[in-house]
């Protein structure tokens, strides 16, 4: 078998050219010649998004009792990204080619563009075509529209860049709707918009993103601790309940010069792409610049009363933040092997069984009425339980491989013999084994092998 690093060049060429081929995701508007750095998510896409989603709710919502889930506006206040810094300060430094190409370039992206194309990181003039570059500016990354029918500066509104204002300048409301005392955290999963200069490696960088994002609330002087204690927490999920080989991954702390103006401690969990070390999620104390900012510009309080000592003060704040869209394309590169099977090429995507689109595949060996009678209501049933797709085209052989393709853990096939001895066939993904079991007791045999399955990417993923 011959595996494929994470850092060889084609993986993801080969993952854009499958994800359209297979429906996980491609070029939005394509028809009319597509939109830069925007994409559309198809049916493979969209369940992977949505499971990804549901194991980020379940592991930071669903099993604590400290964290409050949220849903704010795209459009917020102005005033909230004047206060915020957003306005004045989100910005990146932009320089133009005044070369052949004519393209735009974020200044300090230049020696990863220029790595990216095979150049030394400090070759002059333009990454893509040598020519000469103008000066760095400063570049406002929030995309601006007008609130109402008319377009003029007092309707201006933005869409959010990121979804942490709306945790903060709803902290008071919510410590005061559901009782909460310190520490806490609220949470929030949703759209953000920033008008980047130079998007790019396929879905990793785009101007539409989802961010799943926490704000956790804490007294200052307990800080530290927390941000330790969120660092490893985000490190294990991504290894554990994701399954990223941790060999591919590292928490990188910022140095001074690289921290925010509001953080006092930012880390970085990195996984190694084809084009170096990228940023997965980020942990940062956000120290109270932010809950005082909007006190101070909204002049309302937004101070907690700690009942217990009778201090009132504005809480620091530790806040993890994850991106969707990169995380999803992660898991694929992760997940992506390529082996010789009988003198041909099998591709597999070894993704986590709670990650990948499907759990079960029910693939009747043939169109035949007497199997697909069979087989139908038994994917039917299935569903109840597990996320589960039904196939009956091509010959057997090409829907096992297209089932690995898109990362299936097992296949179950309904055969003649199905027919007398009320049983089927589960084939599992990764080592292509197969067993037979009675149709009655499908569901707990499917149980079985999903959690060996589980078994299996855990210890793969820890190394």
């Amino acid at each position: 078998m011959s595996q494929e690093q994470p850092g060889t060049p084609d993986i993801v060429e080969k993952l854009v050219s499958l994800g359209k081929q297979r429906g996980f995701f491609f070029g939005s508007s394509e028809i009319y010649g597509g939109i830069n750095a925007l994409y559309d998510y198809g049916p493979l896409g969209a369940r992977m998004r949505r499971n990804v989603r549901n194991l980020w709710w379940r592991s930071m919502i669903e099993a604590r009792d400290d964290i409050e889930p949220i849903e704010t506006s795209i459009i917020m206040n102005p005033q909230v990204w004047v206060a915020s810094g957003h306005v004045a300060t989100f910005s990146d430094p932009l320089v133009d080619c005044l070369g052949s190409c004519r393209k735009r370039w974020r200044e300090d992206h230049l020696p990863d563009e220029r790595r990216a194309r095979g150049k030394p990181p400090d070759a002059p003039g333009c990454p893509e075509c040598g020519g000469p570059l103008t000066p760095g500016r400063q570049f406002n990354l929030m995309f601006r529209t007008h609130l109402g029918p008319v377009a003029d500066d007092a309707a201006q509104v933005y869409l959010r860049p990121e979804t942490a204002q709306g945790m903060f300048v709803d902290f008071a409301t919510v410590v005061q709707a559901m009782r909460r005392r310190l520490p806490f955290g609220i949470a929030q999963q949703g759209k953000s918009f920033r008008n980047e200069i130079s998007p790019g490696n396929s879905i990793f960088r785009t101007r539409e993103f989802e961010v799943m994002e926490m704000e956790f609330f804490c007294k200052p002087g307990t800080d530290g601790e927390w941000h330790r204690v969120w660092c490893q927490e985000r490190m294990r999920w991504w290894v554990e309940d994701c399954g990223v080989r941790s060999s591919h991954l590292r928490l990188r702390a910022h140095e001074k010069d690289e921290l925010s103006h509001y953080s006092t401690a930012t880390s970085d969990i990195e996984y190694t792409f084809p084009w170096g070390w990228g940023e997965l999620e980020g942990i940062a104390n956000r120290t109270d610049f932010d809950l005082r900012a909007h006190s101070e510009h909204s002049g309302k309080d937004l101070s907690y009363f700690d009942t217990e000592t009778s201090e009132r003060y504005i809480p620091y704040v530790i806040e993890p933040a994850a991106g969707l869209d990169r995380g999803c394309l992660t898991m694929l590169i992760d997940a992506w092997e390529e082996e010789e099977v009988r003198g041909e090429t099998r591709t597999v995507l070894r993704l986590h069984p709670d990650v990948a689109p499907w759990q079960l595949a029910v693939l009747p060996l043939s169109k035949k009425p007497q199997l697909t009678e069979l087989a139908r209501p038994l994917a039917h049933r299935l569903r109840e339980r597990f996320r589960t797709e039904y196939d009956e085209t091509q010959s057997i052989g090409r829907r096992y491989r297209r089932q690995d393709e898109i990362g299936t853990p097992l296949a179950i096939t309904v055969d003649f013999e199905s027919l007398e001895d009320r049983a089927v066939t589960i084939r599992e993904r990764d080592g292509m084994t197969q067993v037979r079991v009675p149709i009655d007791s499908l569901e707990q045999a499917c149980d079985e092998q999903l959690a060996a399955c589980r078994a299996a990417a855990l210890e793969r993923a820890r190394g």
